[in-house]
């Protein structure tokens, strides 16, 4: 046999697992300025990874060592509408000593791919590589152009990954009406008859902000009423403490009345104690998109411990939901109180789109073959991702990185957690379905 032969006998579920164990191996750990490894080394990986099946991959490089590679298929029909398949590169950091397996190892232990990325989200972008070189090596072109991004920076809001792609190079993506990537597409199961696949329809809104108080400087022991340190942590607690008012918008109140369908029961968003208890390990994606949400997150003041500062600062992340940011911004500075002055370190749009049309029955579909027990059901998610950029250039968001998982596996837990990780057989079910996916779509 061939050389070539070989390499066209070698499938993208042959080669997932070892794609995903090598993404894992960059240690790309965005740490929310330029200090960490950056992403230009697994960039150039990836490209080298297209190449090799004849696609004409481009690195664009937003800012030294932060880099995004872009690729374009042709499809059979160029006149279609094409589709967006993006994934990031970059993973939250990693402390190797709390880990089970070094973090950047990519080991392969109890059925799993282990490492920072496993889910968040080197998987998806393996099989994303893995289909795309199986269907190039075996000559089979998608219906319609699918354009690829592995984008820079998506841990830190983008802004040198996606949106440096569509503010600065918007032709790549010119005739993309849809697109998918990550947070949706896996399981959760209910019974042995009966697996739900949670797709990702909207995310929520994000404003992560800075605190400042103003004081007055002086001797710490002196009496002294006028103290930032003692004003900006009562303000800090009141936000903290607070517990936004429920809000069920269309995503949440279509995955409520599904999830209870499939459960044999109602679940009652103005109830979250008993709902969120009938949730299992999905409770916690699930509980943050009941309401907006703002977590204290950093606190910074004084240099020495006999002198009262005149400033005290903390950072704040505010997630509002699809429709609510107005209201979000009111009960916060309400909360604040007037000596309180916020400004945005981050902010960024909520998204939601509606659960219909050929993609997602592409996708029911696809989930259906792979898994006769599947069914797949709209959610939105608490965080945001990638999709919100891309939606500024009229693209239809949706996460659908198809894993089957087993019930025992806390997969929430697994996001920016400690020994996160991927079920081996959990990608090559994800590269038979997105295959389908593309077939079907």
């Amino acid at each position: 046999m061939s050389e070539t032969d070989t390499a066209r006998s070698v499938t993208g579920e042959d080669e997932v697992v070892d794609l995903c164990r090598e993404l894992i191996r960059f240690d790309t750990s965005n740490y929310g300025d330029h200090s960490g490894p950056g992403e230009r080394a697994a960039a150039e990986w990836v490209a080298e990874k297209l190449a090799e099946v004849g696609l004409e991959p481009k690195i664009f490089e937003s800012h030294p060592g932060r880099a995004s590679t872009v690729a374009r298929i042709e499809g059979e029909d160029p006149s279609r509408p094409a589709l967006l398949i993006h994934g990031h590169l970059d993973v939250v950091p990693a402390n190797a000593a709390d880990w089970t397996h070094d973090p950047f190892s990519g080991e392969i232990a109890d059925g799993c791919v282990w490492g920072r990325g496993a889910v968040d989200m080197k998987d998806m972008d393996a099989m994303t590589l893995a289909v795309v070189r199986d269907r190039l090596r075996s000559g089979r072109r998608p219906p319609r152009d699918i354009v690829v991004a592995f984008l820079a920076d998506e841990e830190a809001g983008g802004t040198y990954g996606a949106r440096h792609l569509v503010d600065h190079h918007p032709e790549l993506f010119e005739g993309v009406t849809e697109a998918i990537s990550e947070v949706g597409g896996f399981s959760f199961t209910v019974s042995e008859q009966r697996r739900l696949y949670l797709i990702q329809t909207a995310e929520k809104g994000m404003h992560w902000m800075k605190l400042t108080v103003a004081g007055t400087a002086g001797h710490g022991s002196m009496i002294h009423r006028d103290n930032a340190i003692t004003e900006l942590s009562e303000a800090v607690a009141r936000v903290g403490r607070h517990r936004f008012p429920v809000r069920v918008t269309k995503t949440t109140r279509a995955f409520l009345d599904e999830l209870g369908d499939a459960l044999g029961t109602e679940l009652d968003p103005e109830d979250m104690e008993s709902t969120l208890a009938k949730l299992g390990g999905i409770a916690k994606l699930i509980g943050a998109t009941l309401s907006n949400t703002a977590n204290p997150t950093q606190l910074n003041a004084g240099y020495k411990v006999n002198v009262i500062p005149g400033q005290a600062t903390a950072h704040i992340d505010g997630r509002f939901l699809p429709g609510h940011e107005e209201e979000f911004l009111s009960d916060l500075d309400r909360l604040l109180g007037p000596h309180v002055r916020r400004e945005d370190v981050h902010a960024d749009k909520a998204v939601e789109t509606s659960f219909d049309g050929a993609l997602v029955e592409a996708m029911q579909s696809a989930l259906l073959a792979e898994d006769p027990t599947a069914k797949a059901i709209p959610y939105m998610l608490s965080g945001g991702t990638d999709a919100k950029s891309f939606d500024d250039l009229g693209i239809r968001g949706f996460g659908f990185a198809p894993l089957k998982l087993p019930p025992e596996l806390d997969f929430a837990g697994m996001f920016h957690g400690v020994d996160e990780r991927v079920p081996v057989d959990g990608l090559r079910f994800g590269v038979r379905v997105l295959d389908r996916f593309i077939d079907a779509s």
